[in-house]
């Protein structure tokens, strides 16, 4: 029966179902008692709907807490085997696959190097490989922790580039500084057959998924809107502007920032990404003299950037040539973050991503200043710069979110196909009067 918004009965049952454990997710354990006025439905509605999702495994009792002259009140929450996601961050060296409850407590966890000996960026991510590496990780986090694959609630993936979603093909990925021009992502994995079709893929820019799982958990808990900003060999920012909803990834790495300046892996000049990212670093300090560790991964040659430019031993002199870099990044990156707060106007900016967590614990505070002076002053006045709280891999929890929130916004339902409809009549008059 509808309602007068346009809602069935069931939409509501959907709604208040999503309620519940959206806030026993978040704020649990709590009681029935405290449940209704904290979403705003009566007792019996509460009472119906906890005893429902009791009965399907997806809350549990965790004890109680005494009451005001009364019997002890049964505390609610979320169960953590009430469902399964998997996490996937294809990375710059690595493709990462991890398996969590439904609490997003880790079951297991693999990962793949991409070969760094190759020297053309585009064949290290050769499509077949990296499909290839996300099916086997798959298989192996499930087969290491003896979860059927029919459990899972699906899988979200964490991708470099723009992700268009469309109906022929699903995601399909533009990463313009790997060479994939248009890769249906979504309908490689299906085709591969190694998850039953019942399981959803969900493809999103990692940056989107970093910053999706830093407003959930992290640092941007309680803002109304962040800008999340992911660095690694790279560049990428993703903006939410509601505590629970999906964000959208921004390109900003390639925003111009020098006319006619270095060539950025994208292919054109003057992009942040080309004076910032990690790859860029340690090009301008070989370039400008400095000696960057031969065969080794970024990670440890960034590390070893800051290391001889900001030396723990008060002692030991610094490399003059590092800390230059260094310096004129800082203003790169103020400048950088300006554009951010003039655009969003957002009430926090967070740095995450591995490069991003080593860069930012050395001369954040530069940053801001740079910033600061850069921004209007109104919107900088209220605007937080800090850092990220979930770590350097932090896009494996987030592509994990994405078929978490699918789950929320089903009411704890499990995604079903759609039953086949016959097509209206005036479809078939149509079609059969063209082709007469």
């Amino acid at each position: 029966m509808p309602a007068r918004s346009g809602r069935t009965v069931r939409d509501l049952r959907r709604e208040n179902r999503a309620a519940v454990l959206q806030r026993l997710y978040f704020d649990g354990p709590l009681s029935r008692l405290a449940l209704g006025p904290a979403i705003g439905l009566s007792s019996g509605s509460v009472s119906n709907v906890v005893a429902e999702l009791v009965a399907e495994g997806l809350v549990e009792e965790a004890g109680s807490v005494d009451s005001a002259g009364g019997r002890p009140r049964t505390l609610l929450r979320v169960s953590p085997a009430g469902g399964r996601m998997i996490g996937v961050d294809i990375g710059e060296t690595r493709v990462r696959v991890e398996l969590f409850d439904l609490t997003l407590t880790e079951l297991a966890r693999t990962e793949r190097a991409l070969s760094t000996a190759e020297t053309d960026r585009h064949a290290r991510y050769d499509v077949a490989v990296v499909v290839g590496h996300v099916q086997d990780g798959i298989a192996e986090v499930l087969r290491r922790a003896g979860v059927p694959a029919e459990r899972l609630l699906g899988v979200g993936i964490g991708v470099p580039g723009i992700v268009e979603h469309t109906p022929q093909d699903g995601a399909v990925v533009h990463g313009q500084t790997i060479g994939w021009n248009g890769v249906p992502l979504e309908r490689l994995l299906r085709e591969s057959g190694t998850l039953p079709a019942s399981v959803p893929y969900r493809i999103d820019n990692g940056a989107k998924t970093l910053g999706q799982a830093e407003m959930w958990f992290g640092a941007g808990r309680g803002a109304r809107s962040a800008v999340f900003v992911l660095f690694g060999s790279g560049v990428g920012a993703s903006v939410i502007s509601e505590d629970m909803g999906p964000g959208r990834a921004v390109e900003w790495g390639h925003l111009t920032v020098r006319v006619r300046g270095r060539r950025c892996r994208c292919g054109t000049l003057g992009c942040l990404e080309a004076y910032a990212g990690a790859e860029a670093l340690l090009d301008r300090w070989r370039e400008a003299g400095g000696t960057p560790p031969e065969g080794t991964h970024e990670e440890t040659a960034l590390t070893a950037m800051l290391a001889a430019a900001y030396p723990d031993d008060a002692d030991t002199e610094p490399d003059r040539t590092a800390l230059a870099v260094l310096e004129e990044t800082a203003e790169y990156l103020g400048a950088g973050f300006a554009d951010l707060i003039n655009l969003f106007q957002p009430e926090r900016i967070l740095v995450g991503g591995w490069a991003g967590l080593q860069l930012g614990s050395r001369f954040l505070d530069e940053v801001k200043s740079h910033a600061t002076a850069y921004a209007l002053r109104h919107p900088a006045a209220r605007t937080r710069i800090d850092l990220g709280r979930l770590g350097p891999e932090a896009v494996t929890v987030g592509a994990a979110v994405l078929p978490l929130a699918d789950f929320f916004a089903r009411g704890g339902r499990r995604p079903q196909e759609r039953p086949s409809a016959p097509a209206p009549a005036w479809q078939t008059a149509i079609r059969d009067r063209v082709t007469s």
